[in-house]
């Protein structure tokens, strides 16, 4: 039993570390106000992570193309996840461009990319990066640790508080991708 209950109390510590530092926010904000732009403007978002992280966009991503708190409009959202295109891109290239081609094959000026790597350091990531840059996208990216290599190549990094384990930066990034997304409905449907 103590196991499980130290299990909340190390997740309730790091959401307390987060909250207690404002620029957290502040980024959050920063990320939010980029996505609104690019959803404004007719733009669409691309979300990648691998294994947890993956789960993480794919309910981003669900939650704007369905439906959230309120009945609202569906918001174009996709996150890389088609198993045949992982499988397929896997094997005739490498895992590193699973993410990347499919930027590549989809991403235009004005979209924006958002990733999720509780290290900050997933290669694949990475190169999906460098591909939205090719295309004048916007890089968001969900960080975890020190931020690694990905939190100097972002438009906006959140970074959840340094743990030795992912499922804790899992466990915040999911709270700040909800209060993305209700951001994002603040913005596009309450204030019409």
């Amino acid at each position: 039993m103590e196991s499980i209950r130290n299990n909340f109390f190390e997740a309730q510590n790091l959401l307390e570390q987060f909250n207690a530092d404002a620029k957290n926010f502040k980024s959050i904000e920063q990320a939010g106000n980029i996505l609104v732009e690019a959803l404004s403007g007719g733009h669409k978002i691309l979300a990648c992570g691998n294994g947890g992280s993956m789960s993480d966009a794919m309910h981003f991503a669900e939650e704007l193309t369905g439906r959230f708190r309120e009945a609202r409009r569906p918001f174009p959202a996709l996150a890389i996840s088609d198993p045949t295109h992982l499988s397929c891109t896997s094997n005739d290239y490498g895992y590193e461009y699973v993410f990347s081609r499919y930027v590549e094959a989809f991403g235009a000026k004005g979209d924006v990319l958002l990733g999720i790597s509780t290290s900050g350091n997933s290669g694949n990531i990475i190169k999906a990066v460098e591909s939205a840059r090719e295309r004048n996208m916007q890089v968001i990216i969900l960080s975890g640790k020190d931020g690694g290599k990905l939190a100097n190549m972002a438009d906006a990094e959140v970074r959840a508080p340094w743990s030795k384990y992912s499922d804790r930066a899992q466990e915040i990034h999911i709270k700040i991708i909800h209060a993305l997304i209700h951001f994002i409905e603040d913005k596009l449907v309450n204030d019409q």
